[in-house]
């Protein structure tokens, strides 16, 4: 029963990424540089390295509650939105700011790990 709330979790996670790319899709391709032909030519790769590791992400984040008792709705909201804000987004930003990535990509990518973790952690708390 806890993998279909990974799962769901997961799922709920990706789903966010999708409508939060999908909204910013003109100034995340003008930061990438990426071309629609190039993004069709990726084919099915990265959507499913991406989903696997948000099952990776949900996982873990329900090992955490677990072990700190968290089962609340809000108090899983929150924990998620501090593990995307406060470990996710500074670990992109550091590695961003290396290779001197433009900040808007930034700002969209660190955007979407803190929404996307506090989706995940709202959605395993739900169950």
């Amino acid at each position: 029963m806890e993998f279909l709330n990974v799962l769901i979790a997961a799922i709920a996670g990706f789903a966010f990424g999708a409508a939060w790319y999908m909204g910013l899709a003109r100034p995340w391709k003008a930061a990438t540089g990426m071309t629609d032909e190039a993004m069709r030519s990726a084919g099915a790769a990265p959507y499913i390295i991406s989903f696997i590791a948000l099952l990776f992400v949900a996982g873990m984040m329900r090992h955490m509650f677990v072990l700190a008792g968290i089962h609340e709705v809000g108090k899983g909201l929150v924990a998620g939105l501090g593990l995307g804000l406060f470990i996710a987004a500074p670990w992109i930003a550091t590695n961003y700011a290396y290779s001197m990535r433009p900040r808007v990509l930034t700002l969209i990518d660190c955007g979407y790990a803190t929404g996307g973790c506090a989706v995940i952690g709202l959605v395993l708390t739900i169950f």
